[in-house]
C-alpha cells in the first residue's frame, strides 16, 4: 500500500510557467493588459493551423459562442455523441435548441458516423463531434455528411489538444473548434478555454458576443445588443502560453504514461485500453480501461475497490440520455433504445490515474491493484 493517494489527473508546472505568470502579475496592466492574451491566441492559432483564436473562460463558453455565431436557436436540432461530458450538450439548451444523442464507435468511443446519419432530421442544423479522451472520430465521414446536409460542425477538442487526424490538428476540422484548459487537462490555465476558426465572420461575431455586445474596438461603452462576459485574464493567458511552448513535451509524457499502462496490462485478458486507429495520433488525455462485462464488475465497484488502495479514478462518462438532466425527454428515450454501444461500454469503463506526476512505479502499482481487484 502506498502512503499518499494517487490522483486521477493534474498538471505539470515548471519555472517557465511561474516566470510568465509572475511577469503578468507584475507588468500585465495598463498598456500591457492584453499582451499575454494576444500572444496566447496568436500562438494557439498557429499551433492548430487556423487563422483565428479567441481565449475564453471555459470550453463551455466556446461552445455557447459557436452556436450563437452560427445562428443555432429554437426549433433547431444539434447532434452530439451520447458519451461525453454534459458541457458538450448544455449550451444547446442555452440557445433554445434541442440536443439529439447519437451513438459512439465501439473502438474510438467517439461519435459514430453511421449513427450521425441515423439521427438526421429536417431540423438538424449542426453536429458537435467530440475528441473523447484524446482520440478522434472519423472526421472524413463526419465532414462528408455535414457537407451533404448543410450542417455546421463544432469540433469539441476539449480533451485532445495536439491529437491529429491524418496530420491535421484536433480542433481544426469544424466551422469552429473548442478547447478546455481545466486543471485536469494536458494544457492548463487552471480554468479556461479557446475557440478557433478560419471564418472571419464567426470570429468577429464572437468578439462582440463575448464582450457584452460591444463592437470590436469600442471605447465608448456603446452596447449594440445584450450579450455575455466571456474573457480570459492575462494571468491565465500567461500560464497557457508557457504551457503551449512546452506542448510537445507535455504530449510526449502523456503518450509515455499510456505506453507504461499498455506494457503493464498487455498480458491480461478482459481489459481494453484506448485505441489509436490508423491515421490518428492519440494524445491519451485519460488512460481508460474497459473491463469485459463477463467479469461481472461494473465501474462503481471498480472505483470503490481502487479507492481502498489509495488510487483515484473516474467513471467512464454515463450516456447523456441516462442523466437526470435529460432522461425524461423524448430525444433521450429514443437514444436509450438506439445507442447500443454507448450503453454497452459505459457501465464497465474507468479512467485510470493519468496526471503528469505519474511514473513507471505508480503505473505499475495501479495496474497491479486493478488486476488484484479483477482476480478477487
Amino acid at each position: 500500500m502506498i502512503s499518499e493517494k494517487i490522483p486521477v489527473a493534474g498538471p505539470w508546472i515548471t519555472q517557465k510557467e511561474i516566470d510568465y505568470v509572475t511577469d503578468a502579475v507584475a507588468n500585465g496592466w495598463y498598456e500591457n493588459s492584453t499582451k499575454y492574451t494576444h500572444m496566447f491566441e496568436e500562438a494557439f492559432a498557429q499551433y492548430t493551423g487556423v487563422k483565428y483564436a479567441v481565449s475564453l473562460p471555459s470550453c463551455t463558453s466556446a461552445i455557447h459562442l459557436s452556436l450563437l455565431a452560427l445562428g443555432i436557436g429554437p426549433g433547431h436540432e444539434v447532434i452530439v455523441p451520447d458519451i461525453t461530458w454534459i458541457a458538450t450538450a448544455a449550451p444547446i439548451s442555452y440557445v433554445g435548441a434541442t440536443a439529439v444523442f447519437a451513438d459512439i464507435d465501439e473502438k474510438t468511443w467517439c461519435l459514430s458516423a453511421e449513427s450521425l446519419q441515423e439521427c438526421l432530421s429536417p431540423k438538424t442544423r449542426a453536429v458537435i463531434p467530440v475528441d473523447l479522451y484524446g482520440n478522434m472520430p472519423d472526421m472524413n465521414e463526419i465532414q462528408k455528411t455535414a457537407g451533404n446536409y448543410g450542417l455546421a460542425v463544432i469540433e469539441d477538442a476539449a480533451e485532445a489538444i495536439g491529437s491529429e487526424f491524418y496530420g491535421r490538428k484536433a480542433g481544426s476540422f469544424g466551422d469552429t473548434g473548442v478547447f478546455s484548459f481545466h486543471g485536469s487537462k494536458t494544457l492548463t490555465t487552471g480554468e479556461g478555454g479557446m475557440l478557433i476558426t478560419n471564418d472571419s465572420e464567426i470570429y468577429e461575431r464572437c468578439l462582440v458576443l463575448m464582450d457584452h455586445g460591444r463592437q470590436s474596438g469600442d471605447i465608448l461603452f456603446w452596447n449594440t445588443e445584450i450579450a455575455y462576459k466571456y474573457k480570459m485574464s492575462s494571468l491565465q493567458a500567461a500560464l497557457g502560453l508557457a504551457q503551449l511552448e512546452r506542448i510537445d513535451e507535455l504530449i510526449e509524457k502523456k503518450r509515455m504514461i499510456f505506453q507504461w499502462y499498455q506494457e503493464e496490462l498487455k498480458d491480461h485478458k478482459g481489459i481494453t485500453l484506448n485505441c489509436e486507429p490508423a491515421g490518428i495520433n492519440n494524445t491519451y488525455w485519460m488512460v481508460t480501461a474497459i473491463i469485459d462485462a463477463e467479469l461481472g464488475l461494473d465501474k462503481s465497484h471498480l472505483l470503490e475497490q481502487m479507492n481502498k488502495k489509495q488510487i483515484a479514478g473516474r467513471p467512464f462518462f454515463y450516456p447523456l440520455s441516462m442523466l437526470p438532466a435529460y432522461c425524461f425527454s423524448e430525444e433521450a428515450r429514443q437514444a436509450q433504445k438506439r445507442n447500443i454501444v454507448s450503453y454497452k461500454i459505459s457501465p464497465y469503463g474507468i479512467n485510470l490515474p493519468s496526471g503528469f506526476n505519474m511514473d513507471r512505479d505508480k503505473v505499475r502499482y495501479v495496474c497491479d491493484s486493478l488486476i488484484s481487484v479483477l482476480n478477487d
